[in-house]
């Protein structure tokens, strides 16, 4: 009786922690600002005051770091498609906020208070599907209402078949088919609303398209509220930090980050230190992965034994062949996976070798119309002087007969006067002569009266 008593205390007790468990989580959860992010994220970038956007954190996670690309995979949750970083960080800038890109500084972070599995945008064409980072000030009707498309640098595309992959990033499309793809391709448009939340979420490709194409059965995982920051896949399970975090400041303390780096000290990604970030840092997925690996090695070693141990066995020759068939069999998506990637990798080459002919040739082209200027330039020129040259001999020609008429004009002013005296003085030699006869005349008509 005494026994049957304990047990029940002890059962009510456990049942009443159970209830008031959540309530204090929740609690505590209920009280999470931004203070939570300028903390936990300071380690692992450096927080700067920009323009526009307030504060933003600038990982240093190294040249080549793009988000929802760099060191992380797919899983499907019951919210959508959720995204798994590898970065101990991961579990605040990949589910709250948005990310933009500067072409200086790179990639920066904007935090906010709405958790999702992933913010971005989603597309899928004939063979392939394709996200983007979701920008700041970009909701969702913005998304689907119009042709949004950022920069074609900042799409990450896969064949179908290998979405699903947890080494996803050895198989992302080469970025000079990106803009091809973008233009074959349709936004995604399926939703999940969260009430709970009050938020609604891209729940990315549909489940039994990928299915399909992938040939697995795809089994959504669970997502399990963590206490402490962080995230983690656990027995098939996500275990991610996800508080509800509050708009406004505590009343005791204004959320902002402690340290706070001027821009103008912030280097180029190519210039800052990735080596603080720890990838894969979680000891449980390290540790399911070694268990996995050797798991893995054992059954290979098994399956080699049973191997060598039919080939001994004279009779067994069918059995051999048998067994050769199927890994023939299994060895073939194996090999084609294989050839892919190199008709990829050929295609990419040859692509390159396309644009490079193609730059060479735009570069001549180049070269022959500016020696073509050039050319016409020096033709104008000489063109030019040959005018003013002729220009120039009409005006000397008419200037010398110019100079030889007014040389001649005094000449001939000297000989009209001289010519008009000779003309003058027998005219007047001939009136005076006419006048004695005249008089001689008048005298003799006289007489002769």
């Amino acid at each position: 009786m005494k026994q049957s008593i304990k047990s029940l205390i002890i059962l009510l007790v456990l049942i009443t922690s159970s209830l008031m468990a959540p309530k204090l989580a929740s609690a505590q959860q209920d009280d999470v600002n931004f203070q939570v992010f300028y903390d936990e994220l300071s380690p692992y970038g450096q927080w700067v005051d920009y323009e526009n956007y307030g504060y933003a954190w600038i990982p240093d996670a190294g040249p080549d770091f793009v988000p929802y690309s760099t060191d992380g995979h797919w899983v499907l949750s019951d919210y959508g498609w959720t995204w798994v970083s590898d970065y101990e960080w991961g579990w605040a800038p990949f589910h709250y906020g948005r990310w933009d890109y500067d072409n200086y500084y790179g990639w920066l972070w904007i935090p906010d208070n709405q958790w999702g599995p992933a913010w971005v945008n989603w597309r899928q064409s004939d063979g392939y599907y394709g996200w983007s980072p979701m920008e700041p000030g970009i909701s969702l009707s913005i998304g689907f209402g119009r042709a949004y498309s950022s920069s074609n640098d900042h799409w990450m595309f896969v064949r179908d078949r290998d979405f699903e992959r947890p080494d996803i990033d050895r198989y992302y499309v080469n970025r000079t088919d990106h803009a091809r793809i973008v233009r074959n391709s349709t936004v995604i448009r399926s939703t999940h609303i969260d009430n709970s939340r009050h938020t609604t979420y891209v729940t990315g490709p549909a489940r039994n398209d990928v299915q399909r194409v992938t040939g697995r059965q795809i089994k959504p995982v669970s997502i399990r509220e963590n206490d402490r920051p962080g995230q983690r896949m656990n027995n098939g399970q996500l275990e991610m930090y996800r508080p509800q975090v509050s708009r406004n400041n505590n009343r005791d303390r204004q959320a902002a980050p402690e340290r706070l780096t001027n821009l103008r000290d912030v280097k180029r990604p190519s210039e800052r230190s990735g080596s603080n970030q720890q990838r894969n840092a979680t000891p449980a997925n390290n540790s399911e992965k070694q268990q996995q690996q050797g798991q893995q090695h054992q059954r290979q070693q098994q399956q080699d034994a049973q191997q060598q141990q039919r080939m001994a066995t004279p009779a067994n020759n069918n059995g051999r062949q048998q067994q050769q068939q199927r890994e023939q069999q299994q060895g073939q998506p194996q090999r084609q996976q294989q050839q892919d990637a190199q008709q990829q990798r050929q295609q990419g080459q040859q692509r390159q070798q396309q644009q490079d002919a193609q730059q060479q040739q735009r570069q001549q082209q180049q070269r022959e119309q500016q020696q073509d200027v050039q050319q016409q330039q020096r033709q104008q020129q000489q063109d030019a002087q040959q005018q003013r040259q002729q220009q120039q001999q009409p005006q000397h020609r008419q200037q010398q007969p110019a100079q030889q008429q007014r040389q001649q004009q005094p000449a001939q002013q000297q000989q009209q006067p001289a010519q008009q005296q000779r003309s003058a003085t027998p005219a007047n030699g001939g009136e005076r002569q006419q006048q004695p006869r005249e008089a001689k005349q008048e005298k003799e008509n006289k007489r002769n009266d």
